[in-house]
């Protein structure tokens, strides 16, 4: 069986989520895992609508290994950065996501 995780990073804390972003890149750069998904989901979204550096930079680094990471479209919509959110990641409805990832074996993790 593969080693795969689903890194759920929700967290408004800028350094709590660049744990979970750098662990997601390591982790595919390294191969320590077969593969590796990010999902942004609550808080997270407004530091990376808002523009935070340091979380964007991390998102670049994380892109080199694997596609765009994925954003909550609900909770965008909602709070009205969905334009500003897509400059950067996958703005999509995650849930259904979520649940299709652990069905295929992912083992969430969340930061």
């Amino acid at each position: 069986m593969g080693s795969k995780v689903l890194v759920i990073i929700s967290s408004g804390d800028v350094d709590k989520a660049l744990t979970g972003l750098m662990y997601a890149t390591n982790a595919l750069k390294y191969k320590w895992l077969d593969d590796v998904e990010v999902v942004f989901f609550g808080p997270v979204e407004r530091l990376i609508a808002k523009g935070d550096e340091k979380l964007l930079d991390a998102i670049r680094e994380f892109s080199k290994y694997k596609r765009r990471p994925l954003a909550c479209k609900r909770i965008a919509e909602l709070e009205g950065f969905e334009d500003k959110l897509r400059e950067h990641v996958e703005v999509v409805y995650v849930g259904s996501e979520v649940s299709r990832l652990i069905k295929a074996g992912y083992i969430p993790l969340v930061f």
